[in-house]
């Protein structure tokens, strides 16, 4: 063999792509059902984008991000995560001078460099929600119940809603002033990466993966317990909204999720052991970010769900995803005649969107009826000389085995 995908990466090849097209479908139905419409950026942007955004003290910046430099020596990085895509899109293109709340989705490629593991790549696939200008808790109601009515749709049982609330930038200074007096007392048990972060953001050391920093950050200071009054307000308003929907949730006052822009709500939604971690959809709030790239002050709100994780979670819960229909009909040949009619009568039907298909190898007619088989056809029909000459052939229903003399030139007419 020549190479190997490089690690981290996997094909989709076409006995596995019926099943993203499934739950690509699912979204989007969701997702317009709800008032949003897709959004498509560029696979990668300018460094200081992710940078400013996603923020210099989270792993995504510090550890993961594929970056170089273009031919006129400009940083470059593949895109880590949606948000900052489309915030940049928000501002660029004027979005924020139209109708408001701005209600985007999208589906996106996304690269991190860290070590595969279940549902994990590194090169990996996202379904991504943003709101841009409502900063109301109905807000945040709609996008955590867009995230649990996709994730029901598809069949997945047994959701674990978990959210938290890590306070507006006010509220937050004096959090983090607790966090760093907290874990100053353990600076020497710290990793590397986290007695870096004690002074400029104390809040990240939260969401570090050591387990001797898990460990350490078990008796920190809770966030909820140092929220600002309209913090508070906020989160309890969220809370009743879910409640009215019938929506469940708990309490997990250890979310901060991974990158520096979110502030007020986060949440992260379980659906059953996919391996290191059960997560397949997070978010929160980042009023922030727009002013913080540029723009002006604008709310926002969304998620990222990893398709596959999502996979993984749907298999693992022994869900079952239609396939889709084969071939309509398949058309055999016996001479070159016949190959010559097959092909027209192949394309004409094509023309009318119905699914047909004829041999190219040369097969016998059995081996051609094992390959009829093999992708599914529907109905097979065989034509040589004689078939040609009296216009009529049998069409064969391959799944109750009956036959069906018809006239070769009204075919289409069965399929109508």
């Amino acid at each position: 063999m020549l190479t190997k995908a490089p690690k981290g990466t996997k094909d989709i090849i076409p006995s596995e792509v019926y099943k993203w097209q499934y739950v690509e479908k699912v979204f989007k139905d969701v997702c317009t059902s709800f008032g949003f419409e897709e959004v498509r950026t560029p696979v990668f942007e300018h460094t200081e984008l992710f940078e400013r955004g996603a923020g210099d003290t989270s792993d995504v910046v510090e550890k993961q991000m594929y970056t170089f430099n273009d031919k006129g020596g400009r940083s470059i990085t593949l895109r880590p995560e949606g948000t900052s895509s489309a915030v940049r899109a928000f501002l660029e293109n004027n979005l924020y001078a139209g109708t408001l709340p701005v209600k985007m989705f999208y589906e996106m490629s996304c690269f991190r460099y860290e070590r595969p593991q279940a549902g994990r790549m590194r090169q990996f696939h996202q379904f991504g929600i943003e709101m841009f200008g409502a900063g109301g808790a109905s807000a945040d109601a709609e996008i955590i119940s867009l995230a649990i009515t996709f994730l029901s749709k598809l069949g997945l049982k047994g959701l674990d809603l978990n959210i938290n609330s890590i306070g507006c930038p006010e509220c937050r200074n004096e959090y983090n002033k607790k966090l760093k007096e907290y874990f100053s007392q353990y600076s020497d048990k710290l990793c590397p990466t986290c007695l870096s972060r004690l002074e400029r953001n104390p809040l990240r050391i939260l969401d570090c993966k050591s387990p001797e920093c898990q460990e350490i950050g078990k008796d920190a200071p809770v966030i909820l317990d140092h929220l600002c009054d309209d913090c508070k307000e906020s989160f309890e308003k969220t809370k009743t909204m879910l409640s009215a929907m019938g929506i469940k949730y708990e309490i997990d006052t250890g979310i901060v999720r991974g990158l520096d822009y979110y502030n007020g709500i986060v949440f992260e939604i379980i659906a059953g052991d996919i391996g290191a971690k059960s997560t397949v959809c997070g978010g929160g709030r980042y009023d922030g970010l727009v002013s913080q790239l540029g723009g002006q002050p604008t709310p926002g709100i969304g998620f990222g769900l990893g398709i596959e994780r999502l996979l993984l979670a749907m298999e693992l819960a022994g869900i079952e995803i239609p396939k889709p229909k084969g071939i309509d009909i398949f058309i055999g040949t016996i001479g070159e005649e016949a190959k010559l009619k097959a092909q027209k009568l192949a394309y004409e039907l094509r023309q009318k969107g119905i699914k047909a298909d004829i041999d190219h190898l040369d097969r016998s007619v059995k081996a051609q009826m094992k390959y009829a088989d093999k992708i599914g056809a529907e109905y097979t029909m065989i034509i040589g000389d004689t078939e040609i000459e009296n216009n009529k052939a049998n069409l064969k229903n391959m799944l109750d085995g009956t036959v069906k003399e018809i006239e070769i030139d009204k075919i289409g007419e069965e399929f109508i």
